[in-house]
């Protein structure tokens, strides 16, 4: 590796771990979403030329920022090893799409709102809440699979008991279990159990159960799965964090070791010189004053 690239690749290394040059991108990334929702007013169409400007000078700078991003790398194959830079590589790729009155330019334009993404490749705290989320969704699946369970009786039992009284919400299974979902989500789902105690006065037993069960013990356990998940990759990134400070130190101990050596040879070396310095005076002054004989 020569030493002008080396050179460069520490000086953009430097630039992409520059808290101000993050700080830049999240803003630009927000512009971007801004202008992305500007677009879908149509008192905006009088500056619409202005915006695809602004949209094009985004693109541009999504373009040089990844090129940084990559410089920095040693090489291309460190830059990709990292999921969240595929991610960003493909999302900016995708934007160069131009976006003219073409059969792409639906797709141009829905690929533009995937770059308000990019936030989450550059905050490290929303990398932990998405990965915690990605990770928790298999414990979930058992909850899901219960509660489902816990569906299909309450909406078969519904459907049998109150289909007479409304057929729209209870008409059949599926039905029964679309109420079923307003009510967990306590969308109106008094309106629905008065209906039902017109005739069945001891209805409000089959709404309070299932509602105890989905509302206040499954989703529950959810939250819980969600959260033990965030706990530990929370405890995980402190330990990631607390290695790399712990390796920079052991780092510095070494330089520090490595220059005290340095000194110690240095020392030595003076200290001999000093030490045979005066032999060679005196063997040169025996040498001029000898005596001479007759």
């Amino acid at each position: 590796m020569s030493e002008p690239f080396t050179t460069w690749q520490a000086r953009f290394e430097k630039l992409r771990s520059n808290k101000l040059f993050e700080a830049v991108v999240i803003a630009i990334i927000v512009i971007s979403a801004l202008v992305i929702g500007a677009k879908t007013y149509e008192e905006t169409t009088r500056i619409e030329q202005w915006l695809s400007y602004l949209d094009i000078a985004i693109t541009v700078f999504f373009l040089v920022e990844v090129l940084i991003r990559m410089a920095a790398e040693r090489t291309l194959r460190d830059f990709f090893k990292r999921g969240w830079n595929i991610f960003d590589f493909l999302i900016v790729t995708a934007s160069l799409i131009p976006m003219d009155e073409s059969e792409m330019v639906l797709l141009a334009r829905l690929l533009r709102i995937f770059r308000v993404l990019r936030l989450v490749s550059m905050i490290p705290e929303l990398q932990m809440l998405l990965g915690a989320l990605v990770k928790s969704i298999p414990r979930m699946g058992y909850v899901v699979l219960l509660m489902f369970i816990i569906f299909y009786i309450y909406a078969a039992i519904g459907s049998f008991l109150f289909a007479d009284i409304d057929e729209f919400l209870w008409g059949n299974i599926s039905t029964a279990m679309l109420t079923l979902f307003r009510i967990a989500t306590f969308e109106d789902w008094t309106d629905v159990m008065y209906a039902t105690q017109e005739m069945y006065a001891w209805s409000w037993l089959y709404y309070l159960t299932f509602i105890f069960l989905t509302a206040f013990i499954f989703l529950n356990m959810m939250i819980g799965i969600v959260l033990d998940v965030m706990q530990k990759e929370s405890a995980q990134m402190a330990l990631d964090n607390g290695e790399g400070e712990e390796a920079e130190l052991q780092s510095l101990r070494n330089d520090v070791r490595g220059l005290k050596t340095q000194l110690d040879r240095m020392e030595s070396a003076l200290a001999q010189a000093y030490s045979t310095a005066p032999t060679h005076q005196n063997d040169a002054g025996s040498k001029y004053n000898k005596p001479t004989t007759d």
